[in-house]
C-alpha cells in the first residue's frame, strides 16, 4: 500500500510539473496582468467537413490535469476534458468554415478564417492571444505564433481539445446521413475505406472538392 501511495504522490508530482512547464509562457503574461488565451484548429487535411478553430481563455490559477495536445490523447481522454475546460474557462470560441468555403477560397485562408470567428466568438476577450503555428491572424489582439504550441502552452492545447471534439462530434452526427464514408470513424479524413467509397459513389455535400481531385472525376 505504502509503494503505491509513493507512485501515486509521485505521478501527481510530475503531472504538476509537467502542466507547469507547459503554462510557463502564458503564466509571465498574466504575471504582468494580462489575460491570455490558446488558439488551435482541428480539421486542416481532411477529404470532408468543416475546418474548425477554438479560442480559450483559461484563469491564470487554472491548470487542468492530463490537458495535452490534442493528438496525443485518446478520444475518451479528449471528451473527458472537454467539459471541464469548458467549466474553467473565463470565456472561449468556436469559429468553422465549411467545405464550399474552403473549396472557394483555399485551406489557409480558411483556417485563418477560422481562428478568427474563434476569437470574434469570445464573449471576454483577451489582451494576447497565442496561436499554434506560424501565422499572424486578422484580428485586433497582440498575437504570438507558437510553432507546435498545443505541445508547448496549456492554454493552446486546451484550445485544441476543443476544437478536436467540436469537430469530431459533428462529423459522427454526419456519419447517420452519410453512413456509406465511414465519417463516424475516419472523422472525413482519407482512410482507405472513406477513399474506396468515394471512388465507388462520388462526393457528398461534406466533400471539399478541392480536396478530392486525385480519387474521383466527379468534382
Amino acid at each position: 500500500m505504502k509503494g503505491g501511495m509513493r507512485m501515486g504522490k509521485k505521478n501527481s508530482v510530475d503531472e504538476a510539473t509537467r502542466l507547469a512547464a507547459l503554462a510557463h509562457m502564458e503564466q509571465a503574461y498574466w504575471a504582468q496582468g494580462r489575460w491570455v488565451a490558446g488558439a488551435d484548429e482541428a480539421g486542416r487535411g481532411p477529404l470532408a467537413g468543416p475546418v474548425v478553430a477554438a479560442a480559450v481563455l483559461l484563469p491564470p490559477e487554472c491548470l487542468i490535469n492530463n490537458v495535452n495536445d490534442s493528438k496525443k490523447l485518446s478520444p475518451a481522454k479528449r471528451e473527458a476534458l472537454y467539459p471541464t475546460i469548458l467549466e474553467k474557462a473565463f470565456s472561449y470560441g468556436v469559429g468553422w468554415v465549411w467545405p464550399e468555403q474552403i473549396d472557394e477560397m483555399n485551406i489557409l485562408q480558411a483556417t485563418r478564417l477560422a481562428f478568427k470567428l474563434a476569437y470574434e466568438a469570445m464573449e471576454k476577450k483577451p489582451h494576447v492571444l497565442l496561436v499554434d503555428g506560424r501565422d499572424r491572424l486578422d484580428v485586433p489582439v497582440e498575437q504570438i505564433p507558437v510553432v507546435r504550441g498545443d505541445a508547448l502552452c496549456h492554454c493552446i492545447a486546451a484550445a485544441s481539445i476543443i476544437a478536436k471534439v467540436t469537430r469530431d462530434r459533428y462529423m459522427v452526427e454526419q456519419d447517420a446521413l452519410y453512413p456509406q464514408y465511414g465519417f463516424a470513424d475516419n472523422k472525413g479524413y482519407g482512410t482507405a475505406r472513406h477513399i474506396a467509397a468515394l471512388r465507388k459513389m462520388g462526393p457528398c455535400p461534406l466533400h471539399r472538392r478541392s480536396f478530392i481531385g486525385h480519387f474521383t472525376e466527379e468534382v
